[in-house]
């Protein structure tokens, strides 16, 4: 089993900064409105929780 490390901060209401071992993120938006997340590694996301248990996401930039 891999070791796996991750962690989450809040900086703010609505603000979290996300460390992972490979890299980290920062997080914007909270409840049921859009989030938008942007990575050290150039990956830009947009999601948001629909009602009934679904969910919308959409990335852009790279991957590693």
């Amino acid at each position: 089993m891999p070791i796996t490390f991750r962690k989450s901060f809040r900086i703010l209401p609505g603000v979290r900064l996300n460390i992972n071992r490979m890299s980290w993120s920062i997080t914007l938006g909270a409840g049921r409105s859009p989030r938008h997340t942007i990575s050290s590694t150039g990956r830009n996301t947009t999601s948001m929780d629909l009602p009934g248990g679904f969910g919308w996401r959409r990335t852009r930039g790279s991957r590693r």
